[in-house]
C-alpha cells in the first residue's frame, strides 16, 4: 500500500533534490508541505506526484527530453536505454534491468529522460 505523506528526507530522495534543496522549495512556496506533532516538515504524496509531473507543476522544462526509445541493450542487471528526443540531441541512460522491464522499454515506445546533475532517469 501506497504512503499517504512522507518525511522530509523519503521525499527529497523520491524527487531527486537535496534536502536542503526542498526546504528552500518549501520557504519559497514551490511545494505544499505540513507539519507533524514534533514541528517536522511532511509532504504530502500528492505532492511529489504533481512535482514528478503528474501534475501541473512539474520540475523544469530544462530537465526534461521527451523522445522514442531508439534501442534498449541488455547486459546482465543492467540495460542501456537510447533516447532519441524530440530536441537536435541525443540522451544514452544506464539503468537497471528491473528499470527497462518495468517500465515496459521497448524500440520505438516514447520515454522522457529526466536530467538531474549527472544522473539520467526514465519514465514513460
Amino acid at each position: 500500500m501506497a504512503k499517504g505523506t512522507y518525511t522530509a528526507s523519503e521525499a527529497a530522495q523520491a524527487l531527486g533534490i537535496s534536502l536542503d534543496t526542498l526546504r528552500r522549495w518549501d520557504r519559497e512556496g514551490r511545494i505544499k508541505t505540513k507539519r507533524d506533532a514534533a514541528n517536522r516538515r511532511i509532504v504530502p504524496a500528492k505532492e511529489i506526484d504533481r512535482l514528478r509531473g503528474g501534475g501541473d507543476g512539474h520540475m523544469s522544462a530544462r530537465n526534461r527530453f521527451q523522445g522514442t526509445v531508439r534501442s534498449v541493450e541488455i547486459d546482465g542487471l543492467l540495460a542501456q536505454v537510447e533516447i532519441l528526443v524530440d530536441q537536435p540531441v541525443r540522451v544514452v541512460a544506464i539503468v537497471t534491468r528491473d528499470a527497462v522491464e518495468e517500465l515496459g522499454l521497448t524500440q520505438g515506445s516514447p520515454a522522457t529522460a529526466i536530467v538531474k546533475s549527472t544522473s539520467v532517469m526514465v519514465e514513460t
